[in-house]
């Protein structure tokens, strides 16, 4: 009998993302057939391709992730939470929603609260944190929220985080208090991540889930 090949560890790990404001549904088609070549975990995209994507993979068992509300999570709690209902019903398995970084630099932490909390009922929910914008005890404080409101992970930036650019270890400092602040949650690493080298140093750093665009090239250990 042929033997049986190994599933990919990274490749498990790594939610692959086309949520280009510009994606064609040629382009999403590509990314869900990236996903059932390679393994990956899921695939991340904008509410508009949900549906889509879902029939693509409608027998993988790769996730549905739904972006909710970037790049600063500053629509009305109305609106997200209308934008998470239309996504489950069009088969979302999860979302990966944008704090309101509003609130959270006014300190607005009920509303925040209130509005992740709310959410979560609707799908589990990653919680994006965009590090980036955020002093070390504000991502400490969003981590410990995040994780009452029943969220299942943190995530560190979506589009336009200003530290998306910026070194390994500085983004790799972020997901360590994220860890610390809410354990037992898991732990997810985005904003540009190219290839596996980086992939395997926010690894090591504590991430569990990898979201990127470049997940071929990582799978490849490239």
């Amino acid at each position: 009998m042929p033997t049986i090949p190994k599933k990919n560890p990274i490749a498990a790990r790594i939610d692959q993302t086309n949520i280009d404001a510009k994606a064609t549904m040629a382009s999403i088609k590509k990314t869900c057939d990236e996903v059932k070549k390679y393994g990956f975990r899921g695939i991340c995209v904008n509410p508009r391709w949900v549906e889509f994507a879902k029939q693509e993979l409608k027998n993988d068992p790769a996730k549905v992730i739904c972006l909710v509300d970037a790049p600063i999570g500053d629509s009305s709690r109305e609106e997200r939470a209308q934008v998470c209902l239309t996504a489950k019903a069009n088969g979302a398995d999860e979302l990966d929603v944008v704090a309101s970084l509003p609130d959270i630099k006014h300190e607005r932490w009920e509303d925040l609260y209130k509005d992740l909390a709310g959410l979560c009922k609707i799908l589990p929910v990653k919680v994006i944190i965009g590090s980036g914008y955020l002093i070390d005890a504000e991502i400490a404080f969003v981590s410990r929220l995040a994780k009452q409101a029943g969220a299942i992970c943190v995530k560190t930036a979506t589009v336009k985080d200003p530290l998306e650019e910026a070194e390994l270890k500085e983004k790799a400092r972020h997901l360590a208090i994220m860890k610390k602040n809410a354990p037992g949650l898991l732990i997810k690493a985005s904003g540009n991540i190219k290839n596996i080298k980086e992939a395997k140093a926010y690894i090591r750093a504590g991430a569990d889930i990898i979201g990127t665009s470049n997940g071929p090239a990582i799978a490849k250990g490239k």
